[in-house]
């Protein structure tokens, strides 16, 4: 019986979903770079999607034209072609078609660009900028200490629990679902416990919640709600479009600056692989090249 490509695309998220532990936000990416290739071969070959039998080489490498000839960038496409070559792999490991139909796509070349970072100065500043004794000042000021103190993504600082603190540390659940224990620094240590005696109890109004951080109707911080109060106090303190993934970046190039070891900040960002933490590496080598142009007489 003929399986419609729709079903085997539904069969791969679902496959990432339970095997790889994959996010729902992740999986929503997914499904949008895997709707761009069904939406083409609407267009130009909509017998396909009766029938995953019927895709072919031809049909990637249409596609992959096709995304150059678009204002996209090369990171996008790449991103996207990675989605259907990963959906290719999945057809041909279920036996679904007789070959993979994706292995003749070829990946854009993106190069790697290095972070961005924030100076210690710029940190203190913005560490500084929440008014601590406000409710919602107070928590802000704790998920901003959180956040440089231990590089989390801001989907992990928004999940963190009550019983995920811990003395001198915090517990968070990554990509993939793996669960890693990450150093907690004095100052945040400090800021939550502020926040937990002096705010939270307010923000709250009597209501209860696992939830660490929440907004005064009781409820968890979203990422969306996360990211709009840190960009108003990044503009508040003159940092244009402050993201939270800058604090990461700037809390991974800080520990090497200081002399950390690769490995150790690789178990704290929770990458899997060392070449993605080796990139902050090379920010850092920048960094000091830029010192020492800056101050050595015969630089």
């Amino acid at each position: 019986m003929p399986l419609p490509l729709l079903s085997g695309i539904e069969r791969y998220l679902d496959v990432l979903r339970v095997e790889r532990g994959l996010s729902a936000h992740t999986l929503a990416a997914y499904a949008r770079d895997l709707q761009g290739f069904t939406d083409f071969l609407d267009e130009h070959d909509p017998q396909v999607a009766h029938d995953v039998m019927a895709l072919s080489a031809r049909h990637g490498l249409a596609y992959a034209v096709s995304l150059s000839g678009r204002k996209l960038s090369l990171r996008s496409q790449a991103r996207m072609l990675s989605s259907l070559r990963g959906f290719g792999k999945f057809l041909r490991r279920e036996n679904l078609v007789p070959s993979d139909p994706m292995s003749e796509v070829v990946l854009p070349k993106t190069g790697r660009s290095l972070p961005h970072t924030l100076g210690a100065t710029a940190i203190e500043e913005l560490l500084l900028r929440p008014d601590v004794t406000t409710p919602r000042g107070a928590r802000d000021a704790a998920m901003i200490e959180v956040l440089y103190s231990t590089g989390l993504r801001v989907s992990e600082l928004c999940k963190l629990a009550l019983a995920d603190i811990g003395p001198g540390y915090l517990r968070t659940i990554g990509k993939g679902s793996k669960t890693r224990v990450v150093p907690l620094g004095e100052r945040a240590q400090e800021a939550i416990q502020r926040y937990l005696s002096e705010a939270r109890p307010l923000l709250l109004s009597g209501k209860q919640s696992a939830t660490l951080f929440v907004t005064h109707h009781a409820r968890a911080m979203t990422r969306q709600g996360f990211h709009k109060l840190l960009a108003a106090y990044g503009r508040a303190v003159g940092i244009a479009d402050l993201h939270p993934h800058l604090l990461r970046h700037s809390f991974a190039t800080h520990l090497l600056d200081h002399g950390a070891d690769l490995r150790a900040v690789q178990t704290m960002l929770g990458h899997a692989d060392v070449s993605t933490t080796e990139i902050y590496t090379h920010v850092a080598s920048t960094s000091l090249r830029r010192t020492y142009r800056r101050h050595h007489p015969r630089a």
